[in-house]
């Protein structure tokens, strides 16, 4: 008989159960709120912003900034204290905060309309590759994101966007609270492709 931890229980309840076969990497990620007590190793952190910066971008333009700190630093505390405060209750448990922005303007002064979108391409890009590394990131919008500008000094013309928690899969459940224990080990659910993919026009 073949004993598995609680760990692997929960990586496998949480793989997704899709309706056509798709890529393994893509269905092993989830957003846990607990992490591995271990720090991130300098070659992982490196392959992870490698591949955010061999995403697409508009003309190449490449938007996409972020600031990072370790668990135990002044700067991570300080990336905390930007959190909203349900983010706060859990962050904490991840090694390894990380700070999303990108660049308003493009080199002619217009404004980017499309470097959210690049943006995004390149969290996609650092998130596959996360999973590749058994390293999970949880994306969070709870962030002050005009605090973290000043905090941080972020010059004008850029935008803070979101905050990821960051860390190898793995961890203690008792470190949450049992509502979010209970929304760890929730089933996971997507809206089904009808309600957003649409042949030929818009369908309500």
């Amino acid at each position: 008989m073949i004993i598995t931890t609680e760990e692997d229980q929960i990586r496998l309840g949480n793989i997704a159960d899709t309706e056509y076969e798709i890529y393994a990497l893509l269905k092993q990620r989830y957003s846990p709120r607990i992490f591995r007590e271990e720090k991130l190793k300098s070659g992982h952190i490196r392959q992870l912003f490698e591949a955010a910066r061999w995403a697409a971008s508009s003309f190449n333009r490449q938007p996409w900034r972020f600031i990072y700190a370790e668990k135990g630093s002044e700067a991570y505390d300080k990336m905390v204290d930007c959190l909203s405060d349900f983010n706060k209750s859990w962050a904490v448990n991840a090694p390894f905060l990380l700070l999303t922005a990108y660049k308003e303007k493009t080199e002619d002064g217009k404004e980017n309309f499309h470097a959210l979108h690049d943006l995004g391409l390149s969290l996609g890009n650092m998130t596959t590759q996360a999973q590749y590394l058994d390293i999970a990131l949880h994306h969070m919008a709870g962030i002050d994101w005009e605090k973290a500008q000043k905090v941080f000094n972020v010059p004008e013309g850029y935008h803070i966007s979101t905050a990821i928690a960051i860390g190898y899969y793995g961890g203690n459940m008792e470190d949450l609270s049992e509502d979010l224990q209970e929304s760890e080990l929730a089933e996971r659910t997507r809206m089904p492709q009808k309600d957003f993919a649409f042949k030929g026009e818009w369908k309500h």
